[in-house]
């Protein structure tokens, strides 16, 4: 299945080595094989393989290669150093690109030494617009496949439920067992693995590590570092309440999100909501990684528990501002009364009420009451 960052990744390597960061199996390894019958001749290195290690610690590919791709290189002992040392030395042409995540991902976000030598993309799960437009159908029938299946390729596309919920199954142990043991000890294992499972009984709810924590008897602290490790291993994402300054933002209670909606663990209205969120945030992530955007993905929540599933921004610190105010329904048209209070309050951002099951769709009172699939389909990813 072609990807949505096909194009755009092919265009940048003419340019400047790429870093492809994403989850586990969403995709990076076969849009790497896929983009490589464009730059024949071309190689690709695993560091897992053992073949390919060697090949990489003795930087021996050929340097006829039009594309040299590599993949889990920061499993490699300084590899960030390793790395400039090959994109400063590479043949003339050669195209480069460096795929990996969870601790790709911390680099990317710090610079470090390869500042203005790379461009980077973040590659997610299906979205009902990828779905309409690589496999057909209708913004409805995509929506349903992606709340039962999830977005990731290999379970959306899999001919059965059953093959799917296989599929998934191996990957949340593979993850638990493996990727985080890159960042904990052993005997965090089971608390890690609890954790998880109480946080897919949470989804859309503001999470207090606090009361997660007493529950789990161990520190707030730890299960702070739990979450960042989570969300470095791309198995979940934090929503943060909307304020301008940030340092605030961050103090508030976040909502926690899978990047796999299939691990949700709920009634259709959590996983309506988790798809949502997944689908915003490839939406935030494309503006940022390939326009040079400055977009933000939040939700809105007062003392008095008034709220808003999610706000789109746009802009930086005081010139930050919110462009769409965005709340998740299954089946019901009526107007959410917080959605109305808050488009008064802001009224520059669209709101805008998504509805799984909708007849007709209506505006009332500065609010869209739209049909959800319909709208997802023309986010831009």
């Amino acid at each position: 299945m072609k990807r949505y960052l096909d194009t755009l990744v092919a265009s940048d390597l003419e340019r400047k080595m790429v870093l492809l960061t994403g989850p586990r199996q969403v995709g990076k390894t076969t849009l790497c094989r896929q983009l490589m019958a464009e730059f024949e001749p071309a190689q690709y290195l695993n560091w897992d393989v053992l073949a390919d290690r060697a090949v990489l610690q003795r930087q021996s590919w050929s340097p006829r290669s039009r594309l040299l791709a590599m993949d889990e290189i920061h499993k490699m002992p300084d590899w960030k150093n390793w790395l400039k040392g090959v994109v400063d030395g590479r043949a003339p042409g050669q195209a480069l690109l460096v795929t990996g995540s969870a601790r790709m991902e911390t680099w990317r976000q710090s610079g470090d030494s390869l500042a203005g030598r790379y461009l980077s993309f973040r590659l997610h799960p299906i979205s009902v617009r990828e779905w309409c437009e690589q496999q057909g159908g209708t913004p409805i029938q995509a929506l349903e496949r992606l709340m039962l299946r999830g977005g990731f390729p290999e379970p959306c596309l899999a001919e059965s439920a059953q093959d799917a919920d296989r599929w998934r199954q191996q990957y949340f142990t593979d993850l638990i067992r493996e990727d985080v043991l890159e960042f904990s000890r052993l005997h965090e294992i089971n608390t890690m693995r609890l954790f998880v499972e109480l946080l897919r009984e949470r989804v859309g709810s503001p999470v207090s590590l606090a009361s997660i924590a007493r529950d789990l008897a161990v520190s707030p602290v730890t299960l702070k570092r739990y979450l960042d490790i989570l969300q470095a291993l791309y198995i979940v994402f934090t929503v943060q309440p909307w304020h301008r300054n940030v340092a605030r933002a961050i103090l508030q209670t976040p909502k926690v999100y899978f990047f796999d909606t299939g691990l949700v663990r709920g009634d259709d209205g959590m996983r309506l909501e988790n798809a949502v969120a997944a689908m915003l945030l490839k939406h935030v992530h494309f503006q940022q990684d390939a326009q040079g955007k400055t977009a933000g993905l939040h939700y809105i929540r007062t003392k008095d528990g008034a709220e808003v599933d999610f706000a789109l921004s746009e802009g930086d610190g005081d010139s930050a501002k919110l462009t769409h105010l965005i709340e998740c329904k299954l089946a019901d048209n009526s107007v959410h009364r917080a959605l109305a209070g808050f488009a008064a309050k802001f009224p520059q951002a669209q709101a805008v009420q998504l509805v799984r099951d909708l007849r007709q769709e209506e505006f009332r009172t500065s609010v869209q009451i739209v049909d959800a699939a319909r709208w997802l389909a023309a986010l831009a990813v």
